[in-house]
């Protein structure tokens, strides 16, 4: 008798929309610069039949993937191939604990808690060049990379004591999300937003209750705990947007990005009840101007030139547009808006030292194209991208909310709205 026909697996992904044209490979960042990777196809869709046969099946390279989206923004059959290695990944680390490297670079929270009761200690510390040789050595964080600024004054203790008891004078209501930078690093974009939203007509509030999106713990594969804190903020999000009925807004493309599409996609976390109701603060501004409903005035004498650099996963969601649409509001800003390149530091994966080089010359086309543009600063909604500009270019680099604020004329947009 015959033996019975083996049915092959079925994937979770839509890997078989692959046509294997090649095109995410030509746009892939690490592929440019590397022969050590190769490529999102064979990594993603092709790998992807391999591990359906053997779940043991793991390709190291899959390490080297940015997951800057890139390939998923070009893809025609609109294949979802960052996700497809992201999952291999997480397949891969079961029964797996991450480093001790990959757990401090994950633990937003608990260092940057931990670095702002000491901040100029740290600042200090971390920026001796012994401290930097002893983490190269030690923990394999390059001694090249430059650490983000801690503040002395997380964002939230800043709002509790200046901004939380006027908020409920205004017509109108949101939330915010602030994340981890500008909880702990820069308190200044978060007080920026609160400026922008107030001269408007609207109070900003802060959730229930705000853990890190996870973004970073996802990179490092720190799952559960990125799927824990994923479950505080979804329920903290539910309330603001169905309870309480306002939008919540962000001012960082990558927690954006997250909370949206990564939290279902990755960490199994269902937002589909709540996602329209999580934007990107310029995306929310721009609609309010769009549609009528507020006005901007700004400063007479505000002279600046600019060039606005679009974060990878601000491609991914498409919504560069709107940022770039409110600085060109500005009468006084020269806005040069760049080529979309990736900057190469995607998160922590540019601090490890077996990645630094890879992730410099991956930035080395944006850098070039930051030179030549001959301007004074740079505006993009990503920090992390932010860092990397910084560091390697000299120049300083702001949230297009901070530089709204900064050329707003907030007492004529107040009663230009009535305030």
């Amino acid at each position: 008798m015959a033996e019975p026909m083996q049915l092959c697996n079925i994937s979770e992904n839509n890997f078989e929309q692959c046509t294997k044209c090649s095109i995410c490979t030509t746009v892939c960042p690490v592929a440019a610069v590397t022969t050590d990777y190769p490529g999102p196809k064979q990594a993603g869709p092709d790998g992807e039949r391999y591990r359906l046969k053997d779940p043991a099946y793991y390709d190291k390279m899959l390490k080297l993937c940015l997951n800057c989206k890139r390939c998923e923004v070009a893809c025609p059959s609109n294949v979802h191939i960052a996700d497809i290695i992201q999952r291999a990944r997480m397949q891969a680390s079961v029964g797996k604990h991450a480093s001790l490297r990959d757990t401090m670079l994950a633990s937003t929270d608990l260092l940057g808690t931990m670095a702002t009761l000491v901040a100029p200690v740290t600042n200090a510390t971390l920026g001796l060049k012994p401290v930097k040789l002893v983490m190269d050595s030690v923990m394999a964080i390059d001694k090249h990379r430059t650490f983000p600024a801690y503040s002395g004054t997380k964002f939230e203790t800043w709002y509790k004591r200046h901004a939380a008891s006027s908020q409920g004078a205004y017509p109108h209501h949101v939330s915010y999300f602030h994340g981890c930078y500008v909880n702990y690093n820069f308190p200044r974009l978060g007080q920026d937003l609160v400026k922008v939203m107030n001269a408007v007509g609207y109070g900003v509030h802060l959730l229930a209750k705000e853990q890190c999106c996870g973004v970073a713990l996802i990179a490092n594969g720190l799952y559960k705990q990125a799927r824990r804190q994923g479950r505080v903020n979804a329920a903290s999000i539910r309330q603001a947007v169905n309870a309480e009925h306002r939008t919540v807004l962000t001012t960082s493309s990558s927690c954006t990005f997250n909370l949206r599409d990564e939290y279902p996609s990755i960490l199994d976390i269902d937002t589909s009840d709540v996602r329209d109701g999580i934007m990107l603060a310029t995306r929310f501004l721009y609609n309010l101007v769009d549609e009528g409903s507020i006005k901007l005035i700004f400063k007479q004498d505000y002279k600046r030139r600019i060039a606005y650099h679009t974060a990878c996963h601000m491609q991914r969601m498409g919504w560069q547009l709107y940022s770039i649409e409110m600085l060109r509001m500005i009468p006084g800003l020269d806005l040069q808006v760049l080529e979309q390149e990736c900057c190469g530091i995607s998160g922590t994966y540019g601090f490890k030292k077996e990645n630094y080089e890879r992730s410099q010359a991956i930035g080395s086309v944006l850098f070039k194209h930051i030179a030549d543009a001959q301007v004074e600063a740079v505006a993009t909604d990503c920090e992390t991208c932010k860092w990397q500009i910084e560091m390697s270019t000299g120049l300083p680099v702001e949230n297009p909310i901070s530089i709204l604020a900064d050329a707003l004329d907030v007492e004529a947009t107040r009663k230009a709205n009535g305030l």
